[in-house]
């Protein structure tokens, strides 16, 4: 149990907490965006790149990347004193998917952490929270060398309801980070609020 800091004379504040998920393609940055923003040590269970894997994983684009998670990464933030975010990074590989429902049970809201030089790998994450009714935030990582598009660029290639929000970040940076993460709780609160609000009227 965590328990909030207390101002002298106050009772302690027990923070709520919630669930996050940061899933993307393949080299994304999803392990790098949970360790910048993660205010505990994180929890990575990635492995090296074999020479076996070759053959179903496409590194272009990624050509550097040696490592790949195999089954989630785990982070914390607190956000507020009252508000406790639990990150879970998911696999990007297809054939780890199947960890995504398992990582996704009980989330109030995931990032899509997009790369344009490999846009399509986005779909699946993008079609996986679509079915399932988990509001979702794209966070364009804007790799270094790579060409910037506007986010309405980006929101047409994927082809974005209009309410999903797009937003441009680094994910080695913490604050960037943290700001994509506050996007997609408030996002995902303002979901929760218009289905009450369906059911209500």
């Amino acid at each position: 149990m965590i328990f909030g800091r207390s101002e002298r004379g106050k009772p302690p504040v027990e923070p709520v907490t919630l669930k996050i998920l940061v899933a993307g393609g393949f080299g994304a940055g999803k392990t790098t965006l949970v360790g910048a923003v993660s205010e505990i040590r994180p929890l990575r269970t990635e492995e090296l790149l074999t020479e076996a894997g070759r053959p179903v994983d496409d590194l272009s684009g990624v050509e550097r990347k040696h490592t790949t998670t195999v089954a989630m990464d785990f982070g914390r933030i607190t956000l507020r004193e009252d508000l406790v975010l639990y990150l879970f990074g998911t696999p990007g590989q297809e054939r780890f998917w199947f960890m995504w429902d398992e990582l996704s049970e009980g989330a109030l809201g995931a990032v899509v952490l997009a790369d344009t030089r490999r846009l399509e790998d986005s779909f699946a994450a993008i079609d996986y929270f679509e079915r399932r009714g988990i509001p979702f935030l794209v966070g364009v990582n804007c790799f270094e060398g790579a060409v910037r598009h506007p986010a309405q660029d980006v929101r047409r290639a994927l082809d974005l309801d209009d309410d999903v929000p797009v937003t441009l970040c680094d994910a080695r940076d913490r604050e960037s980070a943290k700001e994509v993460l506050i996007g997609v709780v408030q996002h995902a609160m303002a979901y929760a609020a218009d289905r009450r609000r369906a059911l209500t009227t």
